[in-house]
């Protein structure tokens, strides 16, 4: 993948699995089938009669644009899902993300308080695995979804070491 203007210079990232593009389109399909369902009620309640004085142009403006819009989404996850990524550096970790709005976060290791792996039911599913980490900011946001479950247990002991060092003064 060609370097963003953000991405620090020699910075190999590590991808996450592609198997995340199939979990975020599963969660996207069910997202988007109940959106479209519930903006299409007034319409079919037109169409069956029960809300005869509903204009039906007015019945059909509701599901359209939620439709477009999920199909839009729909189409941005595979390439979403390949711009995140997380580099392992001597001091911090690196995590990007984002293809219209990107972003390069750097944790420091010594300001993780801990760190967490978490897994959903799809994730699961499709071996794999999410890791957040902690810091004494609660505004930081710093996750790395979709990564193969053992890499995910690896980095979580990987990084509570390199933070256990850094916070004893090693």
């Amino acid at each position: 993948m060609p370097r963003e203007p953000i991405d620090p210079p020699g910075i190999d990232w590590v991808r996450v699995s592609p198997r995340y593009i199939t979990v975020r389109v599963l969660g996207w399909a069910a997202g988007s089938v109940l959106a479209v369902a519930l903006f299409s009620l007034p319409l079919l309640l037109r169409l069956a009669g029960v809300l005869p004085g509903f204009e039906l142009r007015l019945a059909w403006l509701l599901p359209v644009p939620v439709l477009v819009l999920a199909l839009w989404r729909g189409l941005l996850i595979p390439r979403q899902v390949r711009a995140i990524g997380y580099a392992e550096r001597d001091e911090d970790l690196l995590i990007r993300g984002g293809i219209f709005f990107q972003r390069v976060m750097v944790v420091p290791y010594g300001r993780m308080q801990y760190v967490d792996v978490a897994v959903g039911p799809l994730e699961r599913a499709f071996g794999l695995a999410s890791v957040k980490l902690h810091t004494a900011s609660p505004a930081t946001n710093a996750a790395i979804p979709g990564i193969p479950a053992a890499e995910a247990a690896r980095l979580r002991e990987q990084l509570s070491a390199r933070g256990q060092a850094r916070l004893a003064g090693l």
